[in-house]
C-alpha cells in the first residue's frame, strides 16, 4: 500500500517562470547584480567545459504570493513547484512586514538562483494584510505579480482559530473572541482571524499602489475542488506554459483534499503536511450566521473591486 509524504514547510527551492518583467529604473542594477563576491558562481572548468554561471543569478521575486492565510497559500506553492520553469523560496521571508530594515540586497540574496527565462517566486500570506506592503513591494519593482489566494471568510476564520487552537489550547472559544459581547452580537474587527477576512479593505490599500492587471485572484475553494482549472489560470497570468494539469492530482477523501500524484520513480504520493485537513471545531450556528451578515457588504465590494463573484453569500 502506497503512503503519503509530508511536504510541510520543508526548505527545498523550488522552480516558476515567466518572461521577466520591466525592471523599474532603480532595482536594475540590484535585480542582475551578481552579488558579494562571496556568492558570485565560480568561473572555472569542468572536463574542459565553462561553468561560468552555472546555477544562474539571484534575482528579486517576478511574482509572490501575498495572501491570505489559511487560504491555500501553501497548496498553490505546491502545486506550483511542479512546474519545471518554476523557482521559489521555501520558507516564508516575511522581508515586507517583519525584516524590511534588512534591506533589499539582504532578502535578493534569501532568494534561489535562475537562469535566463526562470521566474522567482515567494510567499508570505501576511502582506496582504500589512498596511505598508505594497508600497514596499512597489519600491522594490512596481511589475510585479502579485497572487492572492482567498477563501470564504467565515470558514477562513474558523481554519485560522482551529489552527491557533491546536498550538494553544487554552485559547478561549471562537465565539468569545469573534463577538464583543454575546447580547449585542457586534462583531470583534480587532481579532486577528475576523480582520483578515475584510478582503476589500486591504485589497484598497493594495489598490492605491498596483493596477488590478497586475493581481490574481485565486479561489481557495476551487484549488480543492478544480485543482487543474485554478492552475490552468495561474500558468496563464505568469505567462508559464500550461504544464500542471489533471494528471498530476488524485482527491484524498480522508484529508479532504487534492495531493499530487507520485512522480516518475517515486513510490510516494505527495500530501501537504499533517496540519492540513485538521478538523474544525464546532461553532454555534448563530455565531456563524452573524459573520456571514457581518461580512456580507465587504465581500460584495471585494467582488466589485476584483471583478470576480466568489459565491460566498
Amino acid at each position: 500500500m502506497e503512503t503519503e509524504q509530508s511536504l510541510g514547510g520543508g526548505g527545498d527551492l523550488f522552480a516558476v517562470a515567466v518572461p521577466l518583467c520591466c525592471l523599474c529604473v532603480d532595482c536594475q542594477g540590484r535585480m542582475d547584480s551578481p552579488g558579494p563576491p562571496s556568492e558570485r558562481t565560480p568561473d572555472t572548468e569542468k572536463d574542459g567545459m565553462p561553468v561560468s554561471n552555472t546555477f544562474g543569478l539571484k534575482r528579486f521575486p517576478q511574482a509572490i504570493i501575498i495572501g491570505v492565510k489559511k487560504g491555500g497559500t501553501r497548496a498553490l506553492l505546491e502545486f506550483l513547484r511542479i512546474h519545471p520553469d518554476v523557482r521559489a523560496v521555501g520558507a516564508e521571508p516575511h522581508f515586507f512586514d517583519r525584516f524590511y530594515d534588512k534591506g533589499l540586497e539582504w532578502y535578493r540574496n534569501l532568494m534561489p538562483r535562475t537562469l535566463d527565462g526562470q521566474v522567482t517566486m515567494e510567499k508570505t500570506p501576511s502582506y496582504f494584510v500589512t498596511k505598508e506592503a505594497p508600497g514596499r513591494i512597489c519600491t522594490m519593482n512596481c511589475q510585479t505579480k502579485l497572487i492572492v489566494v482567498v477563501r470564504d471568510p467565515v470558514t477562513r476564520a474558523v481554519s485560522d482559530y482551529t489552527q491557533t487552537l491546536s498550538k494553544n489550547p487554552g485559547l478561549p472559544s471562537f465565539q468569545s473572541l469573534a463577538l464583543k459581547n454575546s447580547s449585542t452580537g457586534l462583531i470583534d474587527t480587532t481579532w486577528s482571524a475576523v480582520r483578515i477576512g475584510l478582503y476589500a479593505k486591504h485589497l484598497e490599500n493594495w489598490l492605491q499602489y498596483f493596477p488590478l492587471s497586475h493581481f490574481l485572484f485565486v479561489s481557495g475553494e476551487r484549488l480543492v475542488s478544480d485543482p487543474a482549472g485554478e492552475m490552468g489560470r495561474v500558468q496563464d497570468f505568469l505567462g508559464l506554459k500550461r504544464v500542471v494539469s489533471n494528471k498530476h492530482f488524485y482527491f484524498n477523501q480522508t484529508k479532504g483534499f487534492p495531493c499530487l500524484k507520485k512522480p516518475e520513480g517515486s513510490s510516494r504520493p505527495r500530501c501537504l503536511g499533517k496540519s492540513k485537513g485538521r478538523p474544525h471545531p464546532q461553532i454555534p450556528t448563530e455565531v456563524l450566521q452573524r459573520l456571514r451578515d457581518f461580512y456580507k457588504p465587504f465581500n460584495h465590494r471585494f467582488y466589485q473591486l476584483s471583478g470576480q463573484d466568489f459565491g460566498w453569500d
